[in-house]
């Protein structure tokens, strides 16, 4: 096909024509194509199928990681280990686009690929590569890791995303209305705009902004002289820099200047929303923040099967199929680790990325009520962890390996590795309950369990992220009641949430799924209905347009 003057291969539905271009740093697609972390990739990649579902006028913009994130492994004591493995990609076409683009003052040669919809029904995806034999090996290697860990690659990256994409859609002749950036990596792409345009008022009028960061310290910085010198700012001088973003000190806050320069953005959930208001009203200049909720591409996620039996009123065939799902789930758990579940008993799972709000070792703060929950004999329970921490976050490596040491002790406890789009899936089906237990209100969002509810799975969290939209506590799931944490130590917040988690798993959880199971089933039915009305991700696409786009 000919990607110049690129139009969509498909005829974009009339009220979806606005032409936009997404840029994400990770998008998770398909298992196959392993070019994502974690939950900023998994919405890109349903933000992506839906676009696609309802015929959004829509390309992505993202790069192909030659060794991924990173491949989960084990050492021979079952530990994490972290590998690299190069990956292949023979559905990915050649646009034949090559461009140079100037990093750290030197030109760097570009090459674009494809991902045509109709391969994993998404939206038109392009994907950036610098590993070409045109360039020295430091260039080569920008696109390597995501989000790699040493800072002037990571800047790269980012010059690459922004700058790279931006121009791109001029090489591909798309002309988009609206460039919409999901977190700020990209946010180069303005500066090269600002050159392009001569004008800050025609940037702002292109520009749109997804922020999923809830606090202050989680927003990237970089070194403004660093930066400057890698020629992040397009032949801009620092002063003008300054002047443009109103940073007076020496760290080049990517997500405050894109505040600056789009005309609006948007939080990931009601409360962060709010959140973000709040963290940024200090700043003078910066456009209005609203809120689209993340939601999950219910086509790709959900168990039609389960869907069908619920729709058909047969709690038999419900009941068996998710017995089937947590069954097959099961097999990874013993071909992984040896240990065989018992489809029959109450199944919690904790899954995601390993951070350290997120605490995944929450239940066993307290070994003595974890024991007892563990070897209760009338109520019996089995637990699954999974996730995958950065590469070079020692403390969330620790506490994963934490984890497995401990598992060593119970038969009916597993920790997993390869966290990515397949297991994922699996670990959803597997779970009655689905886990989620991060300090509030540090989750911007938190997608998994949008996932698992699609997949016959309960909730049971802390109030956090979208949470506060959907649990209606022992109705669709379960939810700690939210403390007076501001005026509570790091410490105390621990303890309150512990306490409440355990007396809500031993006092309602765990005796309605044993001694009132039809009541447990309408929890999850009511679960899988509520989710599909408001969290599936078409919902979400077409907020964008209307309430971002417009």
């Amino acid at each position: 096909m000919s990607f110049t003057n690129f139009q969509l291969p498909y005829q974009p539905a009339e009220e979806y024509s606005k032409k936009a271009a997404y840029f994400s740093m990770e998008f998770a697609i398909h298992q196959p194509l392993k070019i994502y972390s974690g939950g900023l990739g998994f919405l890109a990649g349903s933000h992506l199928r839906s676009a696609y579902e309802l015929r959004q006028n829509m390309i992505g913009i993202g790069i192909l990681w030659k060794y991924g994130y990173y491949d989960q492994a084990r050492n021979q004591d079952q530990t994490l280990q972290v590998t690299f493995m190069e990956k292949m990609y023979s559905f990915l076409e050649d646009t034949g686009i090559k461009f140079q683009i100037l990093i750290h003052e030197h030109p760097v040669w570009v090459k674009a690929y494809y991902l045509n919809p109709e391969t994993f029904k998404s939206a038109p995806l392009f994907l950036l590569s610098t590993d070409l034999p045109e360039n020295d090996y430091i260039s080569q290697t920008i696109t390597h890791r995501l989000y790699d860990a040493n800072v002037a690659t990571k800047v790269a990256q980012f010059i690459l995303l922004g700058v790279g994409g931006a121009k791109l859609i001029d090489e591909l002749g798309f002309n988009p209305d609206v460039y919409h950036l999901n977190e700020a990596h990209g946010i180069s792409a303005a500066f090269y705009l600002l050159n392009k345009y001569k004008s800050v008022e025609k940037v702002k009028e292109k520009l749109v902004f997804t922020t999923h960061t809830p606090e202050e310290a989680g927003n990237e910085k970089h070194d403004m002289y660093l930066c400057h010198r890698m020629s992040y700012f397009c032949g801009l001088s620092i002063d003008e820099v300054r002047k443009l973003t109103g940073i007076t000190d020496d760290l080049f806050n990517h997500s405050l200047a894109a505040l600056k320069f789009a005309r609006k953005a948007n939080g990931v959930s009601a409360l962060h929303g709010h959140v973000s208001r709040e963290m940024w009203k200090h700043h003078e200049g910066i456009c209005p923040i609203i809120s689209i909720t993340n939601a999950q591409n219910w086509q790709y996620w959900a168990d039609k099967q389960l869907y069908k039996a619920m729709d058909a009123n047969d709690d038999f065939i419900f009941d068996d199929r998710k017995k089937h799902l947590k069954k097959r789930a099961f097999e990874i758990v013993a071909d992984q680790t040896g240990k065989k579940f018992d489809p029959n008993v109450l199944t919690i799972v904790w899954a995601r990325r390993f951070a350290g709000y997120k605490r995944a070792s929450m239940l066993t703060y307290d070994m003595e009520r974890f024991e007892k929950l563990l070897s209760n004999s009338k109520y019996p329970i089995q637990i699954i962890w999974a996730g995958k921490p950065y590469p070079v976050d020692y403390p969330a490596i620790s506490e994963f390996n934490d984890l497995v040491q401990i598992s060593k002790n119970y038969k009916n406890v597993a920790v997993l590795i390869g966290y990515e789009l397949g297991l994922s899936k699996r670990l959803k089906q597997a779970s009655d309950i689905w886990l989620n237990n991060p300090r509030v209100p540090r989750e911007a969002s938190g997608t998994s369990g949008m996932t698992a509810a699609m997949n016959g799975a309960v909730n049971f969290s802390t109030d956090d992220g979208w949470i506060p939209e959907f649990i209606n506590h022992g109705n669709n799931g379960f939810v700690v009641p939210k403390a007076d944490y501001e005026n509570m130590h790091q410490h105390e917040q621990d303890d309150y949430d512990l306490n409440k988690l355990y007396e809500i798993l031993e006092q309602q959880i765990i005796p309605m799924y044993y001694d009132n199971y039809d009541t447990w089933r309408q929890v999850i039915q009511n679960g899988m209905r509520d989710v599909q009305v408001q969290f599936d991700a078409n919902r979400m696409a077409k907020e964008y347009y209307e309430l971002m786009y417009k």
